[in-house]
């Protein structure tokens, strides 16, 4: 699924942000199998297995993993995070130094949001996650006619609300839906609780915000020592903010990407994503984002501290 997000078993994942923290969305399921040429992290896995009776069937796994990352839109998706990074980035030093960035700044951003190492680490992790995993479902739905059209509608509402009027206008739209009980929201709900949406970027926010923490910490940002338990808790006092904060960016991303979607068609997804292939696949994208997102919080934490303390870096 394709997000913010990004949002079902292969979503597009969304990057939100909460204060000076990261809040990270879920991976909607997207896919149109293409194959994908190179030295990939995938590609390494397969020549790694080279040498053992498996080695065929383990290459053959590598090469539609390659292709199953393709057709999710991978590489269009983490070109968007990127763009909603750069401006997280701004954000960050408007709030924690404003004014004492400057170039150093974006340039650190600039080389954190860096997408070729972004993508080396979604592709290692989904290589490790799918390797035992029969794609042919997975395939067989994401190369139809629907799977295509699903791909385009999450990959296209994902680069839509990059634009802050837009996702204005799709809460609206969705608090207007709520008030006056449309059943399109069941349909909705059905699919996000199949992919336990809400919940695992809830905890994926909260694992990302203490990875910032922690950044800040080693980076030497507080006057005053916090130690691990401290930074718990602090985290977990947003806890409500950052529920209710997803619960709002989850269904109304879902409810501006599949609005050309009949109520059928999106129930046919949600029966895809309660397969175990589905299930497996959406525990290897939330794995795969989860990696990335605490990579890219802590690295944040600690080049925020040099600016903080008012140091070169």
């Amino acid at each position: 699924m394709n997000p913010t997000r990004p949002c079902g078993p292969l979503s597009s994942v969304a990057v939100r942000r909460s204060g000076a923290t990261l809040l990270r969305g879920a991976v909607t399921a997207l896919a149109l199998l293409m194959p994908l040429t190179g030295g990939s992290a995938l590609a390494q896995a397969g020549v790694a297995a080279e040498g053992s009776e498996s080695a065929p069937l383990a290459a053959v796994q590598v090469q539609r993993i390659e292709g199953l990352y393709a057709g999710l839109g991978m590489d269009r998706l983490l070109g968007i995070m990127r763009e909603e990074g750069l401006s997280y980035g701004d954000e960050l030093e408007d709030e924690m130094f404003p004014g004492r960035g400057g170039e150093r700044w974006e340039t650190v951003v600039d080389q954190i949001y860096d997408t070729d190492r972004m993508g080396q680490i979604v592709r290692r992790q989904l290589a490790e996650t799918l390797a035992e995993t029969d794609l042919a479902p997975l395939e067989e739905f994401f190369g139809s006619d629907l799977g295509q059209r699903i791909v385009g509608l999450e990959i296209a509402a994902r680069d839509a609300l990059l634009d802050p009027g837009t996702e204005e206008a799709a809460r609206d739209k969705l608090a207007m839906m709520q008030d006056d009980a449309h059943s399109r929201l069941d349909v909705l709900g059905r699919f996000a609780e199949a992919n336990e949406l809400v919940e695992t970027n809830v905890v994926g926010a909260l694992n990302s915000n203490f990875a910032f923490y922690q950044g800040l910490a080693d980076g030497g940002a507080f006057e005053v020592e916090m130690d691990e338990d401290e930074m718990i808790r602090e985290v977990w006092q947003r806890e409500p903010d950052i529920r209710i904060e997803t619960e709002i960016w989850v269904f109304s991303y879902l409810n501006l990407a599949y609005q050309p979607l009949t109520d059928e068609e999106i129930d046919s997804y949600t029966t895809l994503s309660l397969t175990p292939e589905g299930q497996a696949l959406n525990r290897a994208l939330f794995a795969a984002f989860d990696e990335l997102f605490l990579t890219i919080s802590g690295e944040l934490g600690l080049a925020a501290a040099q600016f903080v303390g008012g140091q070169d870096i």
